[in-house]
């Protein structure tokens, strides 16, 4: 910073010289004496009298008379100089003084609107609060860093790793300053440095996953296991590793790698853990993710076998059908997700949780009817004939999931007698909280 504002200094010197040198030299000029200039006017006034005489005699005319008196005052003229100089030092230092002022002043004005000064400011900053932010990061001493300590931080490490070379360290916690700017591909590319060096470095390894997760494309996703599956091979109790894993699962929908993940994670927990929770609810909804699927499989098995069937089970699945008309109330018009799901199902009042009869629409305008019956079933020998009392629902699904979320918009019927309802009017109603 010093050697900066010395240089600053030279260079506004060496231009104040060039300002006012040029007022300070004074201008040569030659001085003639009194006798020098009274010889010329002697030498002028003997040829004017020469040219007089030769206007008597008649050896000239007047013409050529009157130009030679001329050309004689001119050359006078030309030949006399003064015996002072006309520039005054006193005037120059004035003029040299003000250019210097102005060029200053300009210079100084010029800098601060244009210049860098406040970058210039936080960089020797962040080089001086380097090691008390990387205190408060890594060893959670103080409080946590604000974003714009974040930034500075950033900034010293680069300046670090520029001035010092690649060093390991650095380059992990810039990685992990940039995640926490969302600055991704900052990250990435101080993980590839930091791999580059230790392949095993199994921190590095989780942070660059996380990172690849929050990307979230297949082949950051597919990149991402493979090096969670690399630290678990060689710490198979990672936790941080374990979860990462079953958010990935999760995100695939591959339920049952997702389920025995996040059951590893929950017995490692107590139960005091304010995490515990969430994850034994999340288990729970895989498991009912992994109902549905295998249902699906049966209920598209089962459908075929429908219609394929004979028509006896054909009008026998006619008898027990439900006409259901779906209407949306007005005030939940502009709540409607922009692709959402309709779906609309019936469950037993008393019985097991899964649906009777399920039909799914993904294009649908209000009011819309729709029809319930056995051959919607989705599982062998739960059949909406089956029973006798029955709950309507229509339900708007924002994620194509017939499992509730928030959000969503529902609408529910009272309990029915099934077999003295052929027709139903079911109002959506509902916001999920």
């Amino acid at each position: 910073m010093i050697l900066m504002w010395v240089s600053f200094a030279l260079l506004t010197l060496l231009a104040v010289a060039f300002v006012v040198l040029p007022f300070l030299s004074k201008e040569r000029v030659q001085s003639l004496t009194y006798n020098a200039n009274s010889e010329l006017i002697a030498i002028y006034r003997q040829r004017l009298s020469e040219l007089a005489n030769d206007l008597v005699n008649k050896r000239i005319d007047q013409g050529n008379h009157d130009e030679s008196v001329i050309e004689l005052k001119r050359r006078l003229l030309n030949e006399l100089s003064p015996e002072k100089s006309l520039m005054s030092r006193g005037n120059n230092r004035i003029f040299a003084l003000t250019g210097s002022a102005f060029l200053i002043a300009f210079t100084a004005i010029f800098y601060t609107a244009t210049g860098s000064q406040q970058q210039l400011q936080n960089w020797h900053s962040a080089m001086d609060n380097l090691a008390a932010y990387g205190e408060r990061a890594v060893m959670q001493q103080g409080e946590s860093l604000t974003q714009n300590e974040l930034q500075a931080f950033a900034l010293g490490l680069r300046t670090k790793l520029a001035q010092s070379g690649d060093d390991q360290v650095a380059w992990m916690l810039l990685g992990r300053v940039a995640m926490s700017l969302n600055e991704y591909d900052m990250a990435q590319q101080s993980f590839d440095k930091v791999l580059r060096m230790d392949p095993d470095n199994m921190p590095v390894l989780i942070s660059y996953s996380q990172v690849l997760l929050l990307e979230g494309s297949d082949a950051n996703m597919t990149r991402a296991a493979g090096m969670l599956s690399k630290v678990l091979k060689d710490d198979p109790t990672n936790l941080d590793a374990i979860s990462l894993l079953a958010l990935i699962a999760y995100e695939r929908h591959d339920w049952l790698q997702a389920k025995a993940a996040f059951e590893v994670l929950l017995k490692s927990m107590d139960e005091q853990d304010t995490r515990y929770g969430m994850i034994a609810q999340r288990i729970t909804e895989i498991e009912q993710n992994m109902m549905i699927a295998e249902n699906t499989q049966l209920a598209s098995g089962l459908q075929s076998q429908v219609e394929s069937g004979s028509d006896e089970d054909h009008n026998a699945a006619q008898m027990s059908a439900i006409k259901v008309t779906v209407n949306l109330a007005p005030q939940l018009a502009d709540k409607l997700p922009m692709q959402g799901t309709l779906f609309v199902f019936a469950k037993a009042a008393n019985g097991p949780p899964m649906p009777l009869a399920v039909v799914k629409l993904t294009d649908y305008s209000f009011p819309i009817e729709v029809q319930l019956s056995d051959n919607n079933a989705m599982v062998a020998g739960l059949t909406l004939s089956s029973v006798d009392k029955i709950i309507l629902t229509a339900r708007i699904s924002k994620d194509a999931s017939v499992m509730p979320s928030t959000g969503e918009l529902e609408g529910r019927s009272d309990v029915l007698e099934r077999s003295q309802t052929k027709a139903y009017d079911l109002l959506i109603n509902e916001l999920i909280p």
